[in-house]
């Protein structure tokens, strides 16, 4: 019911459902009539992700089939297509084509400069709201990658694809409502409009799909991104249909449209969370700026792909923050057959919604002591091998993990490292300590989509 009436998401009740099983190996609990399975010991999440991935390939989610985009999209879609479409799709992150995406994504980060300059200082500081700030950068960064666009959020907040994205994730009653059932009760979809992609957003991204597809045929320009891509594809197999899916139409456009939605939702959460959590332990941020100005000493001040991957501090501090903050805290998969677990006596009856709570992972003791509190050293070489498989797992775990886990960590990557080797941040009056997350909100975000924090000019000489 706290659901129901968006008092509380599904993660925390999930997450409760966790706490309060503790020493089981899994718990049943029921959706409306649905009867569910939340897992709890990391052996069987292994067999379910990985190892016994045929018979949980689908995931329980799904919008209604009206919802082309996001039905279509590689997120959502079922098996056999999936697979397909997957195989198809994994060549856009490689790290030869990651490579190639980071010129792109560079030219983003170097411009910040000139975006913060623009910013009134008062005195020393200015308070900013981080979350809106790094949407802005996230946003300009998977718009060129995905779509060839330059769109200047930063400079320009009110421009279309902004404000669309703005759009996605801002949830009244009765966008809570759809987004509630498309995850946790989707035989919905059969009978009301469940959308992930509300019409207005899915024209809109239509329209400037096709002008940037038709502008890069006419023209012949090649960018090495994802609509070049995605154009190979649709050339490649125009005249092939995988199933109910082609490489064309909506079909082609869900896949631009949920790298662009994941890509600067996701990415600008962790690194406004992770900028919070630097604000909070200034230590932390001391450690962390150091690591980044040596680096970029030794390689004459400039940004590269292979520095960037260098960085092993930086990676302990973005791996806590997943840890912390996962953006989408509960996983969900569904048995395509009877399984019998292995070694219990439990069998899952086909049909069966089967669901993993991070934030019940994240923050069990017996994973990580301690674990409200931020500490990188957890994700050290010494001490992360010591941290049980499927038990941290914020890009999900198997086959169906993230299909773009290592662009949208480059990203958060690359603004961390731009803004915090030359600013400092610091709480303002409106920090929220400890941090309190929006129970309304389907992904892991701060209250109303807000996170100010002070911001200051340093002297990188001093460090």
């Amino acid at each position: 019911m706290d659901c129901l009436l968006q008092k509380r998401a599904p993660a925390f009740v999930i997450q409760e459902f966790y706490n309060e099983s503790k020493g089981l190996p899994y718990v049943g609990f029921y959706i409306f009539e649905k009867p569910c399975l939340l897992i709890r010991h990391p052996e069987i999440i292994k067999h379910i992700l990985v190892k016994d991935f045929e018979n949980f390939c689908d995931h329980y989610s799904s919008p209604g089939k009206e919802d082309r985009l996001g039905w279509s999209s590689v997120f959502l879609m079922k098996n056999p297509t999936w697979k397909i479409v997957r195989h198809k799709l994994s060549p856009i992150f490689t790290s030869k084509q990651l490579k190639r995406m980071f010129d792109l994504l560079l030219e983003i980060v170097v411009n910040l400069d000139s975006h913060i300059d623009k910013i009134e200082f008062n005195g020393e500081t200015k308070e900013i709201d981080v979350k809106d700030f790094t949407t802005d950068i996230t946003t300009n960064m998977i718009c060129s990658i995905a779509f060839g666009l330059n769109i200047d959020a930063i400079n320009n907040p009110e421009c279309e694809l902004r404000k669309t994205a703005r759009e996605i994730f801002e949830v009244d009653k009765l966008r809570g409502f759809k987004l509630l059932m498309v995850f946790f009760y989707p035989q919905l979809s059969r009978y009301i409009s469940l959308r992930f992609f509300e019409k207005k957003t899915s024209d809109l991204l239509r329209k400037i799909f096709w002008e940037t597809i038709n502008y890069r045929l006419k023209s012949g320009e090649k960018r090495n991104d994802v609509i070049d891509t995605l154009i190979d594809l649709k050339e490649k197999y125009k005249d092939q249909d995988f199933e109910d899916f082609k490489f064309d139409g909506d079909d082609l456009l869900a896949q631009a449209a949920i790298f662009f939605t994941g890509g600067y939702e996701t990415t600008a959460s962790a690194m406004s969370f992770t900028f919070y959590e630097l604000a909070v332990q200034p230590k932390i941020q001391d450690r962390l700026r150091r690591e980044i100005l040596d680096v970029l000493n030794e390689n004459e001040g400039k940004i590269t792909y292979d520095m960037v991957l260098s960085l092993s501090y930086l990676e302990m501090v973005i791996a806590e923050t997943l840890r912390k903050y996962p953006i989408l805290a509960t996983l969900d998969r569904k048995a395509m057959q009877d399984y019998k677990i292995p070694n219990h006596d439990l069998v899952i009856e086909k049909g069966t919604p089967i669901f993993f709570s991070l934030f019940g992972m994240h923050y069990d003791p017996k994973y990580f002591p301690d674990p409200e509190k931020f500490d990188p050293e957890r994700f050290s070489k010494e001490n992360k091998s010591s941290i049980p498989s499927c038990v941290y797992m914020p890009f999900g775990e198997g086959p169906r993990g993230c299909i773009a886990n290592r662009l949208g960590k480059l990203q958060t990557k690359l603004g961390i490292i731009k803004l915090l080797s030359q600013y400092e941040v610091t709480p303002s009056e409106k920090t929220a300590i400890p941090m309190v997350l929006d129970p309304k909100n389907p992904v892991t975000a701060p209250v109303d989509m807000k996170l100010y924090l002070n911001i200051r000019k340093i002297d990188t000489n001093a460090k």
